[in-house]
């Protein structure tokens, strides 16, 4: 059998495929591009909820500290006027009144 002359044309076709495969590449390669960013960006979002999340945490520790200052403060008050005018007090127990409450000293000293 005779070879087969492949002329122009078997050069074209490899010229196209290479153009094809040229272009999956650069569309492959701007969809990395696009996904890594898109990657470091949530990565960055993400350190920021948390520094902002932590802040805020910080906040409310400090709060429900000085809450818990208040609440103790006012219950030694209370405490305190309750022994002076044990007379309008007399049948309720001050101890049981009080006792589903937590003792707060126990947490200040955390």
């Amino acid at each position: 059998m005779p070879p087969v002359k492949r002329g122009k044309r078997g050069v074209s076709d490899a010229d196209d495929e290479d153009d094809d495969y040229r272009k999956r590449r650069n569309r492959n390669n701007e969809a990395v591009k696009k996904s890594r960013f898109k990657s470091k960006q949530r990565t960055q979002e993400t350190f920021s909820r948390v520094s902002k999340l932590k802040a805020e945490n910080q906040v409310l520790e400090e709060k429900v500290k000085t809450l818990s200052k208040q609440l103790q403060f006012l219950k030694d008050l209370f405490f305190a006027q309750a022994k002076k005018d044990t007379t309008e007090l007399e049948g309720i127990d001050l101890n049981k009144l009080f006792e589903d409450l937590p003792d707060d000293r126990d947490t200040n000293d955390k």
